[in-house]
């Protein structure tokens, strides 16, 4: 901290036994002492309140990315859960609307039945298809 040389701590001892005479001079050299070490324990609470000041700004920056970190999931999981949840019903209608019009009017056959079985199928597999392409799946063709 200060650049005292054995030389110049001698100097201000005699000089200080010259100025405050044999009985104060170790008084005051224990005060002097003692006021130090209050002043070098003073610097480090300090440096360590600042320190621990840093790390809770860093902690409260990492928070914050965390937070915006799990709103964007959640609300991309949200997203993809009523898209979900939406083909489910557009499904649940389709087959609805399916199974009152061959309740309605029963097919003559059960080559009917089967052809209309095989649309549905080919509804489904189309709807898959397309939302794959809209969510960017590769999907591997059939062989």
């Amino acid at each position: 901290m200060f650049d005292f040389g054995f030389s110049e701590l001698a100097v201000v001892a005699v000089i200080g036994l010259i100025v405050l005479g044999p009985e104060r001079l170790p008084r005051v050299a224990k005060q002097a002492g003692q006021w130090l070490g209050k002043l070098q324990r003073y610097v480090s609470d300090v440096k360590s309140d600042i320190n621990r000041q840093m790390e809770l700004d860093e902690l409260r920056k990492l928070q914050t990315e965390v937070k915006d970190a799990a709103s964007n999931l959640e609300s991309s999981f949200r997203s993809s859960v009523d898209e979900a949840q939406s083909e489910l019903d557009s499904l649940s209608s389709s087959m609805n609307s399916i199974g009152t019009s061959t309740r309605g009017d029963e097919p003559s056959t059960d080559w009917d039945k089967v052809y209309e079985l095989r649309r549905t199928r080919e509804k489904i597999v189309e709807r898959r298809q397309e939302r794959d392409k809209t969510l960017g799946r590769k999907v591997p063709k059939r062989r």
